[in-house]
Formats: structure tokens, sequence, C-alpha cells
């Protein structure tokens, strides 16, 4: 016999899964399907400042944040690639910006995961770059330099924080750039948001000129 309230309960549709994040600018973001309009960069620095490289197992009295190293990985391709365009060096500050909603997940884990996280990965930095003004996808040159900075700052960082000796070092990441090896100090969040911030704002601002310039 059906008790009371059964009718009621099959009536009730099943919530759909939530696949979207409300971010601290009152955006709601749809991670399955991003869109442009829904990206603010003060999200992206607020999130990328407290998400922790390495997992968190790391030297110093803060997380090395994503937000920090990008920044590192936007001067290292400008030192390597002085005649880098600007939008190139905007590309490559936000190069992980995907992560200030998915978070760092360390490489193994993306290999893990395979091809699906990484067109998961590809559609939100799709709609990030498109936000700023970039195309979708950056060209093989600008993303072969990005490459050997991100990997050239995993060096730096896996020696100077994370534990890794010179030789392990070398086998995963390779031989970083000539030069002096840059300040690793990690910076607090509200530091590592601040620079990151100013480093977009200049970027930002340097396009504008040079677009007006034309």
């Amino acid at each position: 016999m059906p008790m009371p309230g059964d009718s009621r309960r099959r009536r009730t549709s099943p919530v759909a899964p939530r696949a979207w994040q409300r971010m601290l600018s009152g955006r709601r973001l749809d991670l399955l399907n991003p869109s442009a309009l829904d990206i603010e960069i003060e999200d992206i620095a607020h999130g990328l400042a407290r998400v922790a490289r390495w997992n968190g197992q790391t030297r110093g009295d803060h997380a090395f944040s994503v937000a920090q190293h990008s920044v590192l990985v936007e001067g290292l391709m400008q030192d390597a690639w002085p005649e880098a365009a600007l939008t190139d060096r905007l590309g490559a500050l936000l190069h992980d910006a995907p992560e200030y909603v998915i978070g760092d997940m360390i490489s193994p884990f993306k290999n893990a995961l395979g091809l699906d996280y990484r067109q998961f990965e590809g559609r939100l930095l799709a709609a990030i770059r498109m936000r700023f003004g970039l195309a979708a996808e950056m060209t093989p040159e600008a993303r072969a330099h990005i490459k050997r900075a991100d990997m050239a700052s995993a060096f730096f960082e896996a020696t100077r924080l994370a534990g890794f000796d010179i030789d392990e070092a070398l086998k995963y990441f390779g031989s970083p750039p000539p030069g002096p090896s840059p300040d690793m100090t990690p910076l607090s969040p509200i530091a590592a948001q601040a620079l990151f911030l100013t480093r977009f704002t200049d970027l930002m601002q340097a396009i504008d000129g040079k677009t007006k310039g034309d």
C-alpha cells in the first residue's frame, strides 16, 4: 500500500549535478560549457594565488602559488624570446589560468586521466584567452616557447623548493636557460595575487597602447 507522500516523491524531478562554480565576482562559470562572458581577471588572480604548485610540498612559509609561477614563466619566456609579441607574453601569463577553478593537478595525475581531461582544460583555456582578446588557440611557436619557459620554471621550483636534486630535475625538466637564477621566495596569497594582477595590467595596457598606435 502506498505510504503518504509517495506520489509526491515520485513526481519530483531529480536535481541535475551541478557543473558550475560561483565566483567571488558573482559570475557563475559553467565548467562544461565555459563562456568568456563569465570570466573575470580578478577571479583568476584570486584563485591562482591560492592554488599551490607541487601539491603544497614545497619549502617556505607559504606555498608557491600558480599565480607566482605564471609570472615567472612569462618572465622566463620574455628573456628567452625577446621578440615575442605582447599577446604571446599575455598568453604565457595565462597559460595555467584554468587552474583557478580546476586546481593544479600534478602531471602524473593528468596523464592518468588522459585525453578527456586535456580537452576539458583546453576548452576552459580557450574561453579565458578569448575573454582577454587573444585567439582561442596559441600558435605552435608561442606554445613551444611557453612550454620551454614552463619547464625552466619547474626546474627552479623543483630544485629550490620541492626537494629534487639536480640530476633528477635535469631528467624530468631539462636544463634551465643560462643566466642568474630567479628569486624563488614563495609569496603570500595576497602578494602573489597583487603581483599577477600588476603584470596582467601592464601587459594589457601595453597591448592597448600598441593597438592605438597602429
